[in-house]
């Protein structure tokens, strides 16, 4: 049984623009339904969802698709940029993972060491879980380390400050720029098209750009190609609640129906 190549890490490495779609409900059926979309990647989200290890580990199942071949990357956001959280979600089979609120580089580089094993890191050593294939992938504990990828999260007006030093960091792959953290900490909450925060926005992208790293955010449909143009490696258009949303609300107007 081979280790999974991580070609998410890859494509962003080679700088490749990657489309996705954030998933908030935590059903492995929504996940699995999605899969063969044609996104590469799907944001598994348990910070802002009600989501548990053994969901997650449903979902990452269901990513692969209903026949497992045609699926998408899963990308795994922890609660926390903790290391108890890290370890269960990479034993889980994870090999990607967004990590919140990253104000430092030294908390940059405490994730980094939270996803590796000893000497490099300290993530806790198991060699007979998921993501070790229950023990049957050869010499997983010393090949691991290269399939993990790390993506940070800056969405406060004190990362962005230490922008340039988390970039800085080894072993972190991409920075996600949250944009609505990040507008609320500005001093326009809610307002994501504020011209201070869209400023802000296209800087980060060129900063993490001109590092080497790939910038990442969540965005609408509509601004998904601007975002794109902008430079942004990893862009995520839409979530499965606001297709729901969108879809449901369509279809009730076709028939004279409004929003309560």
């Amino acid at each position: 049984m081979e280790l999974p190549v991580n070609q998410f890490k890859r494509n962003l490495a080679a700088g490749r623009p990657q489309i996705g779609l954030w998933m908030s409900l935590w059903a492995h059926q929504v996940v699995e339904a999605a899969a063969p979309a044609g996104f590469d990647w799907l944001l598994l989200d348990t910070e802002h969802s009600p989501n548990d290890p053994h969901l997650v580990q449903a979902q990452l199942m269901a990513a692969r698709g209903i026949d497992g071949r045609c699926g998408s990357h899963p990308v795994v956001r922890p609660a926390w940029n903790d290391l108890v959280l890290i370890k269960r979600t990479l034993d889980i089979g994870a090999q990607t993972l967004l990590l919140p609120y990253v104000q430092t580089a030294e908390e940059a580089a405490a994730a980094v060491a939270a996803t590796r094993f000893p000497p490099d890191g300290v993530r806790g050593v198991a060699s007979s879980t998921r993501a070790a294939g229950y023990g049957w992938i050869k010499d997983y504990l010393n090949r691991a380390n290269a399939e993990i990828c790390v993506l940070v999260q800056t969405e406060t007006r004190q990362a962005l400050d230490n922008l340039d030093a988390i970039c800085k960091v080894d072993g972190v792959d991409g920075v996600f720029i949250g944009p609505n953290d990040l507008a609320a900490d500005m001093g326009h909450r809610g307002d994501i098209p504020h011209p201070e925060v869209q400023s802000a926005i296209a800087d980060a992208i060129r900063r993490i750009r001109a590092h080497g790293k790939a910038p990442g955010i969540l965005v609408g449909e509509a601004d998904g190609q601007r975002m794109l143009d902008a430079g942004a490696l990893f862009v995520a258009v839409g979530s499965d609640l606001g297709l729901l949303r969108m879809g449901a609300g369509a279809l009730a107007a076709k028939f004279g129906r409004k929003p309560f």
